[in-house]
């Protein structure tokens, strides 16, 4: 055996040898074959149930049900962009009250996040629509700020605290203050810890948006329910679903490549990049040194 065949241990896990490693081929190939297979099994229902007639797909020809789709989808990323910007704002506002030194703010906080985050978005969509007489935009911007900004606050705040304790020491020992201490040394640090769970649950939110369609909101997924049921069509809805779902998991996997973008610029960003120190040069005195 070469010094490149000996398995090399590893902190998380040992690695496999040879017969473990064919075992996990096998589970690879097998694996490959059953979700091949599924897919194949999928298509063949939709061809065997005549999705893919003319019939069924010459909606999305018309003019007026390309506007319909492409108002929709706008009508969706307002209310994400709405929801999204004031999630961020709420989240910042609750982590900063759990993080305060007085105790009735951070209790008031703290009931906030821990009401908001239990209550479901549905129920918090339907109260503000219903029981407040709220236009369907505004509620259903509400209901999705409330739900994800507490969450958001949970966020910010363990990532705040995730930071190693000497860098809140050494800040206050140079006499910043406690404002000073989290918006230039923690949050700068925090932010790239937490960016990853801050576009898993902007993800979440831009999901959440299709509940607009119960209040009557006119977004991307009620564009898609007009269509499907409100023409003659033989009620294309399979053809309508496979339409509108490559869209959204399209703007999810968007939103992703843009977090790993900017986590990738702020790797890059000469004020987070360590400062390389040069090698002492023979000679050199200390100051007061001959």
């Amino acid at each position: 055996m070469t010094a490149h065949s000996v398995p090399t241990a590893n902190a998380l896990y040992d690695i496999p040898g040879p017969q473990t490693r064919k075992r996990h081929r096998l589970y690879g190939i097998v694996s490959t074959v059953l979700i091949l297979a599924l897919i194949g099994w999928v298509i063949y229902l939709l061809f065997d149930t005549d999705q893919f007639t003319a019939a069924k797909w010459t909606p999305f020809e018309y003019k007026g049900i390309q506007e319909l789709l492409l108002r929709g989808l706008g009508n969706t990323l307002k209310a994400f962009a709405y929801a999204a910007v004031l999630s961020l704002v709420l989240g910042a506002v609750l982590a900063v009250g759990r993080l305060s030194e007085h105790r009735p703010v951070r209790w008031v906080a703290t009931v906030l996040v821990e009401f908001f985050r239990a209550m479901p978005v549905l129920v918090m969509i339907f109260f503000i629509f219903v029981a407040l007489k709220v236009q369907p935009l505004p509620a259903l911007v509400a209901g999705l700020t409330l739900y994800n900004g507490s969450v958001l606050a949970e966020v910010f705040r363990t990532g705040i605290n995730s930071v190693e304790r000497g860098q809140r020491e050494a800040a206050y020992a140079l006499g910043m203050r406690k404002t000073q201490v989290t918006t230039f040394v923690l949050a700068p640090q925090a932010i790239r810890a937490m960016l990853p769970t801050i576009i898993s649950q902007l993800v979440v939110a831009l999901k959440d948006t299709s509940l607009g369609y119960l209040i009557t909101y006119e977004e991307f997924l009620h564009a898609g329910k007009l269509i499907a049921s409100n023409l003659d069509y033989d009620l294309p809805f399979i053809p309508v679903v496979m339409v509108i779902s490559p869209i959204y998991i399209g703007m999810c996997m968007l939103l992703s490549w843009f977090a790993t973008w900017v986590a990738r610029r702020q790797r890059r960003n000469p004020k987070t990049e360590a400062v390389g120190v040069g090698p002492a040069q023979p000679g050199t005195l200390m100051p007061g040194g001959r």
